[in-house]
């Protein structure tokens, strides 16, 4: 009750009046299996525990009607899921209700939060909940031969044939073509910052261009490799996790060159449930909660002290380690985002992107 009270007099500071009566919270988030996780993690045994309804909203990706209703006037969610990227920067033009680290609840040791949380997923104005990763499914049974198991293989078309899925996002497909070109990952930034580093990488997805498939929502590269539109394809490992381990799908996952991620919960100022949504942040980026939810996809939590929490999947016989895109197996090879380099860079390489899209 205290951490309320001290995050209810930082809201009144803001304007907010206070909400004692808020029975319900909106939450916006992605839909699909990363939904159903936090449905099961998070939303049951909060309402269980604090008795209020927690109203689920998918959106492809939530940053979007986020910036819409703030920019209208008419904010209808009141805890957004989003990209840590977003959150940084949608909290420096004042969108966002910033939180005190110190109110938040300590990890399951008594650690502070702010030790507790990894490294990058506590800013001013965003309580990090999962760390994943865009990696590549494929599906076997096009690979009779020998599985591809690198970028590189990717984008031999020629060894590994089939039409290849990749989204429509510069972030997302930039840093795969340097990697298959031979870049190291931990170089990747600093070859993307330059002008001969930008044409390297478009240069290498000239390679691929005739044989791709863009997609732009979450479900649609599952549903690619599903419909056998392409054998191979970019995927948030959660999704993927989802159609091998609980579909039964024929899929396989390479881990290599993953791109990392944070998403974190965040609450604009004009929320219209804020001393909920502030109990909704707490409670869900709590230890165990963050645990719960890696038992249904596997997203490595943000929280230190929940990993050795995580065991087995909810079918009781998975081990979800081996899932985990922070397992330091996977992050030998993987690049991890930097919010900055796309707050300097976002704008000029989506217009060369776009052009590249746009050309025959």
């Amino acid at each position: 009750m205290k951490r309320l009270i001290i995050l209810t007099t930082a809201l009144s500071g803001l304007g907010f009046a206070a909400h004692a009566q808020d029975k319900e919270v909106n939450v916006v988030s992605w839909g699909g299996a990363y939904e159903k996780s936090q449905v099961e993690a998070y939303n049951t045994p909060f309402t269980k525990e604090k008795g209020i309804k927690v109203n689920m909203v998918a959106a492809d990706d939530p940053a979007t009607p986020l910036k819409a209703q703030v920019e209208a006037g008419n904010v209808t969610g009141d805890v957004f899921d989003v990209a840590m990227a977003d959150a940084i920067r949608m909290c420096d033009e004042g969108a966002l209700v910033e939180f005190d680290p110190a109110t938040l609840p300590p990890g399951a040791d008594g650690t502070p939060a702010v030790d507790d949380f990894v490294a990058g997923s506590l800013t001013d104005c965003a309580v990090g909940n999962i760390v994943w990763g865009t990696v590549i499914g494929f599906d076997t049974t096009k690979f009779a031969d020998g599985a591809p198991a690198t970028v590189a293989d990717f984008f031999d078309t020629a060894k590994f044939p089939g039409k290849r899925g990749l989204p429509k996002s510069p972030k997302r497909t930039l840093y795969l073509a340097l990697i298959a070109d031979g870049v190291p990952a931990a170089e990747v930034y600093d070859t993307l910052g330059t002008p001969e580093g930008v044409d390297r990488a478009f240069q290498k997805l000239d390679t691929i261009k005739k044989d791709v498939v863009w997609w732009e929502a979450g479900a649609q590269p599952m549903q690619l490799l599903a419909d056998g539109e392409v054998s191979m394809t970019t995927v948030y490992n959660g999704r993927l996790f989802d159609a091998i381990v609980g579909e039964g799908k024929p899929f396989d996952t390479i881990w290599d060159g993953q791109y990392l991620e944070i998403n974190a919960f965040v609450v604009p100022k004009q929320a219209p449930h804020p001393e909920a949504a502030l109990e909704y942040v707490n409670f869900a980026t709590g230890t165990q909660p963050l645990a719960d939810q890696a038992k249904w996809i596997s997203y490595g939590p943000a929280r230190k002290s929940s990993a050795p929490l995580v065991g087995l999947y909810n079918d009781g016989k998975t081990e979800m380690a081996p899932f985990m895109p922070t397992s330091d197996e996977h992050m030998k090879t993987a690049v991890v985002d930097d919010p900055e380099f796309w707050a300097d860079h976002s704008a000029e390489l989506a217009e060369r992107f776009n052009n590249w899209l746009a050309a025959n």
